[in-house]
């Protein structure tokens, strides 16, 4: 293939946010009518390539990137996403940037309208022409039609589908008679089974037509079906580059989330689980925006700690926030056998379970206390503890209660001033570990813990980490934690289930493989092994 085939190549791409180095020195290159997946987890990096390449305004407030970009053999540097699509790029979002209110024709022509003259038009300028509605119907229908779309092209946008939606938006950029290069940036995640194939077949047809296509997903047997070309991207380095035919599901797998894990030491002889259930979930449903759970079955078994894993925005965060009642669920929660009411966070509070969430700020703490008064709260509010008596009057025992502070401090190394400092003025890691100081003091029988260790330094994550597992080991707490790090997951669960598409796709040992890992997480749920029990 000679150079002039090249439509977009990528050169020492390397982006920091503040101190963060998100992506290193990537390089990439797509050809006329090819098919060239990005591949890789949430926070790989894909994203902010594909804003570098459109130009978008988070990357120039962030002082912009190094590296070049060349269209054609030019080289490109647009300021902004309207400019990127005056250069021949073309974008299909997520989230869809169409007017519900106009037709379907509209929406493909927006500021792109066919205008023909009139008597008025002809004295006082082209303003004043009119729309041409049958020739852009006409460009409409040809645009439909390259994508198999049988719909009416004067139907408005507001009732469709989110398929037919996704389609309209394809249509628009494919009738830009100057489109050299499309970008679908994890088209099919809004998607029916159905919708998604055509919507590859399209991606086919589109290409065919010698337009370069970028596709970007996290879907290992999508870009198995039409990709051309696979670009793996892992923590912001691209860790593979592969030819679609020499290589496997596994191997992308492997590419996309192999990192290598020590086991934290777990006392391998420790009492045996008993096999009782801690808590069940049948039918489990959390409407938590981005992140909704739909219909999960899952028993949590006495003294285990169950990791929850995943890619974002699949529902793993919305299992807890749902079982402890911060947002609307439905279905059934058993707690130790006992049906309990859904969507009032006391009731699981009184069965003695406990939540830290990953929303520190939010839900987590009341950052103008202290530490010993925010470790301590659950407990007076739900337990009685820490208040004395005195005929009818109680009044807290401040004694008990800085007691309770100076010994988390000590077993949780909080770096602070003292027992009396306000929350708000503690790092991130230290904001953290008093969210796990008051799960600590609540005694809690089972505590579900979310993103535990985001956002926070190395020593801190392992501190934490040992922390969970010495609750387990010396207090049987059983819990159940859900994260983003696979790696960490694997270093302290009996088990973990990852969730996709609001659904357990799978249950693994710790033990599995990185490959095994990267196909559920990737949308691959037939060929795992399911494994039961404790």
């Amino acid at each position: 293939m000679g150079h002039n085939d090249t439509v977009l190549e990528m050169r020492g791409i390397s982006k920091h946010f503040h101190r963060n180095r998100v992506l290193n020195d990537i390089h990439l290159s797509v050809r006329r009518g090819e098919i060239h997946a990005i591949l890789g987890e949430n926070g790989a990096g894909k994203s902010t390539l594909m804003n570098i390449l459109f130009g978008m305004p988070v990357i120039h407030s962030t002082g912009g990137y190094e590296g070049e970009i060349f269209l054609d053999g030019d080289k490109i540097a647009a300021s902004s996403p309207m400019e990127a699509m005056g250069l021949g790029i073309g974008m299909v979002h997520q989230e869809f940037m169409l007017i519900p209110a106009f037709s379907i024709t509209e929406n493909i022509k927006l500021n792109r309208e066919i205008t023909r003259a009139n008597p008025v038009s002809r004295i006082l300028g082209r303003k004043l022409e009119t729309l041409d509605r049958p020739a852009m119907g006409a460009d409409a229908r040809t645009a439909l039609g390259r994508l198999n779309l049988g719909i009416d092209e004067w139907a408005p946008v507001a009732g469709l589908p989110v398929g037919h939606k996704q389609f309209v938006e394809i249509a628009r950029e494919i009738d830009k008679r100057n489109v050299k290069l499309m970008v679908f940036d994890e088209p099919t995640a809004v998607l029916t089974e159905n919708e998604a194939s055509r919507l590859l077949e399209a991606m086919r047809n589109i290409a065919a037509s010698g337009i370069g296509i970028l596709f970007i997903t996290h879907r290992l047997d999508e870009v198995m079906e039409v990709a051309d070309t696979i670009t793996v991207l892992r923590d912001g380095n691209l860790v593979g580059r592969k030819d679609r035919t020499q290589t496997s599901v596994y191997e992308l797998a492997e590419l996309m989330v192999g990192r290598k894990i020590e086991r934290l030491a777990r006392d391998e002889g420790r009492a045996e689980r008993s096999g009782e259930i801690a808590l069940a979930l049948r039918d489990f449903r959390v409407h938590m925006p981005g992140e909704e759970v739909r219909g999960v079955d899952l028993d949590v078994y006495e003294g285990e700690i169950l990791g929850i894993g995943g890619l974002a925005g699949q529902g793993k965060v919305g299992i807890a926030n749902g079982v402890v009642g911060l947002f609307p669920a439905e279905g059934t929660l058993m707690i130790r056998g006992e049906k309990i009411p859904l969507n009032d966070p006391r009731e699981t509070l009184r069965r003695n379970v406990a939540f830290v969430s990953e929303d520190r700020r939010g839900a987590g703490l009341l950052l103008d206390l202290s530490i010993e008064l925010n470790a301590v709260i659950p407990a007076i509010q739900n337990k009685g503890r820490y208040v004395r008596k005195l005929g009818f009057l109680g009044y807290l025992d401040h004694g008990a209660i800085r007691r309770n502070a100076m010994e988390m401090i000590r077993l949780l190394d909080i770096r602070c001033t003292g027992p009396a400092q306000t929350v708000r003025r503690l790092s991130g890691g230290n904001q953290q570990k008093v969210c796990l100081a008051k799960a600590l003091t609540y005694e809690a029988a089972t505590l579900f813990v979310s993103e535990p260790t985001r956002g926070i330094d190395i020593g801190a994550k392992r501190l934490i980490l040992d922390t969970l597992v010495r609750m387990n080991q010396e207090q049987g707490v059983t819990i159940v934690m859900t994260s983003s790090e696979l790696a960490e997951l694997k270093s302290v669960c009996d088990r973990i289930a990852i969730i996709d598409e609001g659904r357990i796709a799978g249950i693994l040992k710790p033990t599995d493989s990185d490959v095994d890992f990267g196909l559920l997480m990737g949308g691959e749920r037939k060929q795992a092994a399911e494994t039961e029990g404790p």
